[in-house]
């Protein structure tokens, strides 16, 4: 039987930090009807219920339907670390993550963890994440299988070190890539999960790690690549100094095979002009991880620069390093560092970077991400009042977006009021 939800509306016809803010659109008693885990109709309520009389009704009254939220770039690993007081990203690394890190061999662990990741994400409204995981196969075993029984959209891959980390973090060129490929085979495009290759950043891989994985991608190019990228001014020079001939560092990248379409790069703060021209040649996705950033003091992303430059942006949370679960707390964020940039994010451009963009920046933008017929019914119901300070500030609000903007900065996941995964209601731990 189909479901029809009714409340507030909002999905795109366009992508409003290059075509203006009128590219989203809302209804203020709008639906969404669900068959068969898609959506198959959006419109007006009235419509909606008119024409399909015998779907179950789901009434959320004013509270705004829209697609899930789809977090780009996490570690789950870092899951029991997050907010671990501040270094600076190499120490936070040999302090905080590697230790926690090594655990992932059990993989009772890794399934606990993968586990408790799931049920604060979902409770805070995001339905697809694209994680890291451990040196570990058992680690991305877990991950994706606790993905696959809720039946969530997700994406994953070993994290692959041979060097600059502790002994029992570390493979070899041949076992990353033995390993990454055995996991390709066992999981990629199995019901909706997706592998992503995964070399932890230039520093701890050797070159002979970086071809292996490089040539990986080569044979399964439908598999998407992640990485870290310009994230901190001493990792930057640390790069310099172990890939002397390398032109930057996203050379230490390309020279390897590693640069492509299908490429996620995660930060991208300090990026050089010759990197930003030849990733507009190649047309690789950057991920914006603003509560990170702020958090490690790394910097501040450009984020209209980029955009302007064509370039594909996602947005993410960043855990642990960053210092929530909750994309609204990363929207927040990311409108902080807009303006110490000097360029405001809309609400409208906030909401899209964190729905729509994201799955844009993971070439999913066809099956999620957004409200239309044919795409998957990945849905979260936003309650915009949520807490009393959200609630007296959005009841003076003259349009959605002033409704909306309290719960971006303020919102945390008492305002997730319900999610729907691939067309079902779950039930938020």
């Amino acid at each position: 039987m189909a479901d029809l939800l009714i409340g507030q509306t909002l999905f795109y016809s366009g992508n409003p930090m290059t075509g203006g803010i009128d590219a989203a659109r809302h209804s203020s008693r709008g639906a969404v009807l669900i068959e068969n885990g898609r959506i198959t109709a959006v419109g007006e309520a009235d419509t909606l219920r008119n024409a399909h009389p015998q779907a179950r009704q789901h009434d959320y009254g004013n509270a705004l339907i829209s697609a899930g939220f789809i977090d780009a770039h996490v570690h789950y690993p870092q899951t029991a670390m997050i907010a671990s007081w501040g270094l600076r990203l190499i120490d936070w690394l040999n302090t905080y993550t590697f230790p926690e890190e090594m655990r992932f061999s059990d993989p009772a662990y890794a399934a606990e963890i993968a586990g408790r990741y799931f049920d604060l994400t979902l409770a805070n409204g995001t339905t697809t994440v694209c994680s890291y995981s451990t040196i570990h196969p058992e680690s991305v075993d877990a991950f994706l299988g606790a993905a696959q029984v809720r039946g969530l959209r997700a994406y994953a891959g070993k994290t692959c070190m041979d060097r600059n980390a502790p002994e029992g973090l570390c493979d070899t060129p041949q076992s990353a890539y033995d390993d990454s490929k055995r996991l390709i085979e066992k999981w990629h495009g199995v019901d909706r999960i997706s592998y992503v290759i995964t070399p932890r950043f230039s520093p701890t891989s050797t070159e002979d790690q970086l071809a292996a994985l490089g040539a990986l991608w080569g044979e399964y190019p439908d598999c998407l690549m992640q990485t870290h990228l310009s994230e901190q001014t001493d990792e930057v020079a640390w790069v310099k100094s172990l890939f002397p001939t390398a032109r930057d560092y996203l050379d230490t990248y390309e020279r390897h095979g590693l640069l492509g379409k299908g490429g996620l790069y995660g930060h991208a703060i300090y990026l050089e002009p010759r990197e930003i021209d030849r990733m507009k040649e190649v047309d690789p996705s950057l991920i914006h991880c603003p509560t990170s950033n702020t958090f490690i003091g790394s910097g501040l992303f450009d984020m209209d620069g980029l955009t302007k430059s064509g370039l594909r942006v996602g947005l993410a949370t960043d855990t642990g390093g960053g210092s929530s679960f909750s994309m609204l707390r990363t929207m927040a964020a990311a409108y902080e560092v807009a303006q110490l940039r000097g360029r405001p994010l809309h609400p409208s451009e906030l909401w899209w970077l964190a729905t729509q963009g994201s799955a844009r920046a993971l070439h999913a933008d066809d099956r999620i991400g957004n409200l239309a017929p044919g795409m998957e019914a990945d849905i979260i119901v936003i309650d915009l009042a949520s807490t009393p300070a959200i609630a007296q500030r959005s009841s003076r609000a003259s349009d959605i977006w002033e409704a909306l903007f309290p719960t971006i900065m303020m919102g945390d996941d008492r305002a997730t009021r319900a999610v729907w995964v691939a067309g079902r209601q779950i039930a938020l731990a």
